[in-house]
């Protein structure tokens, strides 16, 4: 079918959840999803900012549903009470991974649970929240799981040998492999539904999406949620050709969830790779590995003590 991202096929009935929804492109997400006519709710680290964000969507959709949950991806025992109250819900028919750190620490830091601080939060947390929720997943006739992706995957590349980076810490080494261990997780846990029979026909379906180069600047203004300063309006204005907002960035993570033909495995992102209209795209040769999707999956759950029921 041909897709426009400005006008999304009808969502209502459905419950969608986006964490990290309270700002950048989880709010646009969200904000898009709503506006079709789910129900989204925003589980957020900041009770301020959630209601803020939950604000903004209903003062800029009329008549939109949005709820909001507490969840620190960073810190196991908050995903833990953020997994209770979304099980909760009598359904969940997309799950949205797109809380992370965007500009990482110069030196390394650790999660509460001594785990480093950008895996944690970009990627284990997920994983965990993942786990804990899929029997809400499971139990929604066609429901979906999207990992937020990165195109910085085809820039740096880490076989994620050392997750924790004890042998040497860059930042950008950090956000490098937090967001490939995010595109792995995505397409190793939908070969795993599919192998389990939960990812045929009605099935839970696991894809990935990336947003390009998605920046500050060049995203609309909204008081409480988005509002760049005017340098930075300015130097990212300058990147206009290259670069795409926010709001643009969520379509390929949108698609993802509501595309009434996609199926399990696939990957989104821009057309032009840094900006576009969504459109699929082929994903990197370490991101479909199955070596290293196997040991990432098996010493995740060492680290989290989190067994995945798959």
């Amino acid at each position: 079918m041909t897709w426009n991202p400005r006008r999304l096929p009808g969502q209502a009935g459905k419950t969608f959840v986006v964490t990290g929804a309270n700002a950048g492109l989880g709010y646009f997400t969200a904000e898009q999803l709503a506006d079709a006519g789910a129900h989204v709710v925003l589980a957020c680290r900041n009770p301020d900012r959630a209601r803020a964000a939950a604000g903004a969507i209903r003062g800029r959709v009329p008549g939109a549903s949005v709820s909001t949950v507490p969840l620190d991806v960073a810190d196991l025992a908050s995903v833990r009470r953020a997994a209770d109250a979304l099980l909760e819900l009598p359904a969940i028919d997309g799950l949205i991974l797109n809380a992370g750190i965007v500009h990482p620490p110069r030196h390394r830091e650790v999660s509460v649970d001594g785990n480093e601080l950008v895996l944690a939060t970009n990627y284990l947390g997920h994983f965990a929240l993942t786990a804990l929720v899929l029997p809400a997943l499971r139990r929604t006739p066609g429901s979906r799981v999207v990992s937020l992706g990165s195109m910085i995957s085809r820039i740096i590349d880490s076989t994620l040998d050392d997750l924790q980076l004890e042998a040497g810490y860059r930042q950008w080494t950090a956000y490098a492999q937090s967001k490939i261990a995010l595109q792995v997780f995505g397409f190793e846990l939908d070969r795993r539904l599919r192998a389990a029979d939960a990812g045929g026909p009605g099935g839970v379906a696991s894809l990935v999406a990336h947003p390009g180069y998605s920046i500050s600047g060049l995203t609309p203004g909204i008081r409480g949620v988005s509002e760049p300063s005017r340098g930075t309006r300015f130097v990212d204005n300058l990147q206009g050709l290259m670069a795409q907002g926010k709001d643009r960035g969520a379509w390929s993570v949108v698609r993802a969830a509501a595309e009434p033909d996609a199926v399990g495995g696939q990957y989104y992102g821009p057309r032009l790779i840094t900006r576009g209209a969504p459109a699929l795209q082929r994903p990197t040769r370490t991101s479909l590995d199955r070596a290293v999707a196997e040991s990432l999956w098996s010493r995740s759950e060492q680290l989290l003590g989190v067994p995945f029921p798959l």
